[in-house]
């Protein structure tokens, strides 16, 4: 039984039009300090972002939290109230977003992830798209996946995860009411930092650590891009972000490392289960970016191979 065969219940979920515009580019005025106790000055959150993609590595960059492509808000300055938060709730990874204002009216882009505390939603455009946005153009996202179920696994939870992807996800039924999933790496749950007891499932993300780089490359986190999806072990994100011996949870890779102590790659939670009842298969090619031919394997683009 492939995804596809899986129940849900898909045509009961509700789908609801939400409205955001670009997100100015955060900026600092002073210094901030890494996990070293270095001061740095560099690029991060918000804006039109047109040379880092979803399926690029998410390691590496002159910036922290880099949200690839487009970074989207419905109000900069009440980012925790509505309507930031329906806007911010109701776009799941997967969802069409349309440019309804500007030169690029009409084109239509992927919602590829939420960043809390940000309260962005990052939204995938192709080039010719994104040289003709503005700062103040806005996009109408067809919000559907909130309330998305798997009917013969209630103990299996589903959140910002549009139904139409999750078909694409090519989980497989395993004997005792497990499914297996590909990722592309597995996040051991001590590593899991900034995000951590949040009970906001339904928005936001939360870090992998990375100040310690030799365990980050032992592992081989430090190949993951982009658009990945991972599973976290011992992690259970169903009433919160929290640490539960034997949990699952599964998301995908929203916005870069950090130089910050106690940060590090974003991931949005799309799957868990507070007992083990999701089991990681690892696939180097489990990506949102080659999966939907988004970011850098839009057709005509030169993709970026991980280097395991």
């Amino acid at each position: 039984m492939a995804t596809s065969k899986l129940r849900t219940n898909a045509d009961r979920v509700v789908t609801l039009s939400v409205q955001g515009k670009v997100s100015y580019p955060s900026g600092r005025r002073f210094h901030s300090v890494d996990a070293e106790g270095r001061p740095f000055l560099l690029p991060s959150i918000g804006g039109i972002t047109y040379n880092v993609k979803v399926g690029d590595p998410a390691f590496g960059w002159a910036g922290d939290h880099i949200e690839p492509g487009v970074s989207a808000i419905a109000d900069w300055e009440k980012r925790m109230d509505h309507p930031n938060t329906s806007f911010h709730f109701y776009s799941c990874v997967g969802n069409e977003a349309r440019v309804v204002t500007g030169d690029a009216k009409g084109a239509k882009g992927v919602v590829t992830g939420h960043h809390g505390g940000a309260e962005h939603v990052i939204i995938d455009f192709a080039d010719d798209v994104l040289d003709k946005l503005q700062l103040e153009d806005k996009f109408l996202v067809r919000g559907r996946g909130q309330g998305l179920e798997l009917l013969d696994y209630p103990d299996i939870r589903l959140t910002n995860l549009d139904p139409d992807l999750f078909q694409r996800l090519k989980l497989r039924p395993l004997a005792k009411g497990r499914l297996e999933v590909p990722v592309a790496a597995v996040v051991p749950g001590y590593l899991m930092g900034s995000g951590v007891g949040s009970r906001s499932m339904g928005t936001g993300d939360y870090d992998v650590m990375t100040t310690d780089r030799a365990e980050i490359a032992g592992l081989g986190l430090d190949k993951l891009r982009f658009g990945d999806f991972v599973a976290i072990s011992d992690h259970d994100n169903i009433y919160g972000r929290s640490w539960r011996k034997g949990a699952v949870t599964v998301g995908v890779i929203i916005h870069s490392d950090c130089v910050v102590a106690g940060h590090g790659p974003g991931v949005t939670t799309l799957l868990s289960s507070a007992t083990p009842l999701l089991v990681p298969k690892l696939d180097p090619r489990a990506n949102l970016a080659e999966m939907l031919k988004l970011g850098r394997y839009r057709p005509g683009r030169k993709a970026t191979r991980r280097g395991r």
